[in-house]
């Protein structure tokens, strides 16, 4: 599968693509649903790992993250273009605070705070964060039909950064 860069309209955007055809939504669809469970699977042992109290050693915990961060990193741009990638890393050096509070949120229901541990325990666990937010921005712009149609997928993309603001601050709210 691999991203058209240079559709000749210049007015829609890339197509996803496997060997030369168009993906159709199904096929889009069935994609997301898989990585999403897979992700989901190797998100909750990677979560276990680094806040479930656990002897796991930081370098193990580090050592079984990165192969599957790198690996969905692998996946991701064969899927979705190396620019879409790109802005997935941008846009989550921007975004650590909704990350951070989003984390904040869940360890709080377990009772837990986010300062109670160290930097390098939150590491992978924020990867598998911006990993799996990715996944659901691309869905979210396949479900509103907007990745061909450049007009569509601005005000998706506004519609998509108001739903984070809200998601990640009432979660801030509510943890504190």
């Amino acid at each position: 599968m691999s991203v058209d860069p240079n559709p000749k309209d210049k007015k829609r955007l890339p197509v996803l693509k496997i060997k030369g055809k168009p993906v159709g939504r199904k096929e889009r669809f069935a994609m997301y649903g898989f990585f999403s469970v897979h992700m989901l699977i190797f998100g909750v042992s990677g979560f276990w790992f680094a806040y479930a109290g656990s002897d796991v050693g930081v370098l193990f915990r580090c050592m079984h993250g990165a192969i599957a961060v790198v690996a969905y990193s692998c996946f991701y741009v064969m899927l979705f273009g190396l620019d879409e990638v790109k802005w997935m890393f941008i846009n989550a050096g921007l975004g650590i605070l909704g990350i951070y509070s989003q984390i904040g949120w869940i360890l709080g229901q377990f009772g837990r705070k986010i300062d109670d541990y160290s930097t390098a325990t939150h590491v992978i666990p924020f990867l598998y964060f911006i990993l799996y937010t990715f996944l659901f921005r691309q869905a979210f712009i396949d479900l509103m039909g907007a990745r061909e149609n450049a007009a569509r997928r601005r005000k998706v993309e506004i519609l998509y950064v108001i739903i984070s603001i809200v998601v990640y601050g009432g979660s801030d709210f509510l943890r504190r």
